[in-house]
């Protein structure tokens, strides 16, 4: 039986009382570390659960995910995803990989940013869709998010975006010597989530949205130094969230309600950054 369990965002003390009796039942355990990472050290884990942890990283999913489904097929294996695992595409292609090879698959689901954002006061049934934004480069600068939130703004919709992470990615010159060295993990901050979409705004020229535009910044949900500000996306440029995680909400057509939770997140002076104090987080900057 391959057990495919969601975490939560928090700590090793997330994971839900079914989950937790799921992986104490597992002779192999592996915690997947490439679509998000969780705020504590797997050792942890490793001590609630009374198990050893396999960290499963880019790699480890891409290329060796093959033996972990075979192990599952004569034993009780644990695939632990930080939140919920089916927020990302790439635990329902494991899904359908297990099957296809006749094993049992559970699911145990949990929290995830996809329910959690609603922490910040907008209500989850006046979202549309989610979008991913990728760190640009001087050379590389994807802009597809932008009309997927004019759709959603064309409803009057707000829109979750979920910010890029990079965990132990090949650098360019390892790649071109053929040796598995990797690039420090990199998180992109509301600030440049911010800087990125005004500069695709500037070149697009579509008015969906502009330096007015208010949106809310969140920062590390569901721990105990979660962070939540909202302000317009000029002021997001230097806001100062912190360590990562980050996302961020574009704002649509707000209920009072939410206009009342987002003036008790008002960001305050202290909680941005002079200019000169913000780093870029271009690629080939960093």
């Amino acid at each position: 039986m391959l057990y495919v369990v969601g975490l939560g965002l928090g700590d090793e003390k997330d994971i839900t009382v079914n989950g937790l009796e799921a992986v104490k039942r597992c002779e192999r355990v592996y915690l997947e570390a490439y679509t998000s990472v969780l705020g504590v050290p797997k050792e942890r884990l490793e001590a609630l659960y009374g198990r050893e942890v396999v960290v499963a990283d880019r790699e480890f999913v891409e290329q060796g995910i093959d033996g972990m489904l075979n192990e599952a097929l004569k034993m009780d294996v644990a695939f632990l995803v930080v939140g919920d695992a089916f927020a990302a595409t790439t635990h329902s292609d494991l899904v359908l990989r297990a099957k296809g090879l006749g094993c049992k698959v559970k699911h145990i689901y949990n929290a995830s940013i996809m329910n959690a954002v609603a922490g910040c006061g907008l209500q989850l049934y006046r979202f549309g869709q989610a979008v991913s934004i990728c760190f640009f480069t001087r050379t590389w600068r994807p802009d597809s998010f932008y009309d997927r939130i004019k759709e959603n703004a064309d409803l009057g919709l707000h829109t979750l975006l979920l910010l890029d992470i990079r965990v132990k990615e090949p650098s360019v010159e390892a790649l071109c010597r053929g040796k598995k060295e990797y690039e420090p993990p990199r998180f992109m901050s509301c600030a440049t989530c911010a800087r990125q979409m005004l500069e695709v705004e500037d070149a697009r020229g579509e008015k969906v949205y502009g330096p007015d535009s208010m949106c809310v910044a969140v920062a590390r949900m569901g721990q105990d130094d979660e962070l939540i500000k909202s302000c317009t996306l000029k002021e997001m440029c230097n806001i100062d969230m912190g360590g990562p995680l980050h996302s961020m909400v574009l704002v649509g057509e707000t209920h009072p309600l939410e206009n009342d939770m987002l003036a008790m997140h008002r960001a305050k002076d202290s909680d941005f950054l002079p200019e000169d104090q913000v780093p870029s987080q271009y690629l080939d900057e960093m």
